[in-house]
């Protein structure tokens, strides 16, 4: 995360639930194989983080009992120092929102298993405008599903956050990073910046 006090995220309630509101994230762990990766669905179940990973996957074999990394993110956009009033004294960066949640993992049952694909689709089908449900299914399909993923929880014991969204310049500077993000279409972090001023 970064490191300057002005982008520092310490929220940790807000960071669990921008995890949710994203909906998406990366596990990381060191395995007896090396770092690894892997790209899944984060829902929020309470105060934890659950997943689910193929069962060939590299990291699901050694998830279980490990403690591990969930970054999920935001919008992200580069910033131009040409957006700057002084561009002599400006240095191109990029402005970004981020969460680590940091914890232990434990393997969840065949009943948690289908209970997160069952809040999974009633969590993300709304927005895209859909309505899925297993029961469309077909079951002997669902159930050969079922025994080629894992379902994992990851508690978290340590929240790192940054939103680094030019807290750091003046309101009249921002604007102009604002009305920049806009020109070059990264409306997403535009709108993320304006919330954080609002």
């Amino acid at each position: 995360m970064h490191p300057a006090t002005a982008f520092r995220w310490a929220d940790d309630t807000a960071m669990l639930a921008f995890v949710g509101e994203v909906g998406f994230a990366r596990v990381f762990l060191t395995t007896p194989a090396g770092p690894r990766v892997a790209h899944a669905p984060a829902i929020v179940v309470g105060d934890a983080l659950r997943f689910h990973l193929a069962n060939a996957n590299a990291l699901t074999p050694y998830l279980d009992g490990a403690t591990a990394l969930l970054v999920a993110e935001g919008p992200n956009a580069y910033l131009s120092a040409n957006w700057y009033a002084d561009v002599r004294g400006a240095v191109p960066s990029w402005n970004y929102v981020a969460v680590e949640a940091e914890g232990p993992v434990r393997r969840l049952g065949r009943a948690d298993l289908i209970d997160l694909l069952d809040r999974a689709a009633a969590t993300l089908e709304p927005r895209v405008g859909e309505d899925w449900t297993r029961a469309k299914m077909e079951p002997r399909r669902f159930e050969a599903m079922l025994g080629a993923i894992t379902a994992f929880e990851l508690t978290p014991t340590a929240w790192r956050g940054t939103a680094k969204l030019s807290q750091n310049k003046s309101d009249t500077e921002a604007a102009r990073v604002i009305a920049g993000m806009d020109r070059a279409g990264a409306t997403a972090m535009a709108a993320a910046m304006r919330a954080a001023r609002a």
